[in-house]
């Protein structure tokens, strides 16, 4: 594994290839107890991965327990992110499949949450802390950053940003918390097949500033990995399930032009976390991983073989062409309008 620094902060180097608790806990991926749950991210840390991204309100509070059942003997080795700002306090038993629930940014009760989230962890501080999917509003919400500056000042929390989404818009968010607030963190979408909004909130800041990007859905929902055909069928439960045809259809076929990078001893799931980690501004990758086979195929991206100058070269070729294919699904909308691919 290798690591990269969070520029102006006390947390330790993170591993380029982190682990998202959304896998174990949403149950979008499947159904785990917690001893199995509890297994994955020991296996995970054993093959050097420190990073683990949670949430409180992810499964209600479990992801950040799973955590603590996991590493509350070597809390020093790990580096633990956290979001709060949903209020499943409230709502948490009326939330259905991924809408949802009702948010809260105030000072009082993002105060109230992380301390909440210290106590479910079972540690004195969170390493990384972010406001999970925030609105403009939050962004020019001083007295909301003030309260970040003050929980790090205090040692509750090491390092703040924020966490973009539900879906993949939200380009002003970031753009302008970027250059407002100068985050250590941004979270968001950014992949080979998805690069809007995340190539322009990457462009928001230059190199030498502070703020280093999480990306979350690295594999563009399992496309990037190289395993579907067009007559995948995903199972009952299964977020993905839910999408246009279209999605599938043609990202079966952008997938088939990529195959000309894949080697005998590199996946095309590794192609897509190299294309990522040869960004400087990002921090870690945070892949899907919801198995033993997975965790060791996206651990060992980081050893793989670099790029030539010739795979450089038509891999942006392939992006000037959208891989080839005219998109069949229409453009959507999110965030402050923006469209999203």
């Amino acid at each position: 594994m290798k690591y990269r620094k969070l520029p102006d902060t006390n947390v330790q180097p993170i591993s380029e290839i982190g682990f998202g608790l959304w896998t174990l806990t949403t149950g979008w991926w499947g159904h785990y107890t917690d001893a199995e749950a509890v297994a994955l991210l020991r296996s995970a840390r054993d093959r050097g991965i420190n990073f683990f991204d949670a949430a409180d309100s992810y499964s209600n509070g479990r992801s950040e327990a799973l955590l603590a059942d996991a590493f509350a003997s070597e809390r020093d080795q790990v580096v633990i992110a956290t979001k709060v700002g949903y209020d499943f306090y409230s709502h948490g038993e009326n939330r259905r499949g991924e809408r949802e629930l009702p948010q809260d940014f105030s000072v009082n009760f993002i105060r109230e949450a992380v301390e909440k989230s210290l106590g479910r962890l079972r540690t004195d501080r969170i390493d990384v802390l972010q406001l999970h999917n925030i609105r403009f509003e939050q962004v020019i919400d001083d007295a909301l950053w003030t309260l970040l500056e003050n929980l790090q000042s205090e040692g509750k929390v090491l390092s703040y940003g924020i966490a973009l989404g539900p879906a993949i818009g939200w380009l002003q968010e970031g753009v302008q918390t970027i250059k407002k607030r100068h985050p250590h963190v941004v979270q968001h979408i950014y992949n080979l097949f998805e690069r809007h909004p995340g190539r322009s909130i990457l462009d928001a800041g230059d190199v030498g500033e502070r703020t280093r990007h999480l990306i979350r859905v690295p594999h563009s929902s399992g496309l990037l990995e190289g395993k579907y055909t067009a007559e995948t069928v995903f199972p009952e439960g299964d977020h993905r399930r839910h999408r246009p045809r279209s999605w599938l259809l043609d990202g079966v076929k952008k997938v088939e032009a990529l195959r000309l990078l894949e080697w005998t001893d590199r996946t095309l799931g590794q192609v897509a976390l190299q294309w990522l980690l040869s960004e400087p501004k990002i921090a870690c990758c945070l892949p899907n991983i919801y198995n033993e086979e997975q965790l060791v195929e996206f651990t060992d991206a980081v050893e793989c073989p670099p790029f030539t100058e010739e795979e450089r070269s038509a891999i942006d070729s392939l992006i000037a062409v959208n891989f080839g294919v005219e998109d069949s699904s229409p453009p959507k909308f999110k965030g402050t309008m923006e469209p999203v691919s």
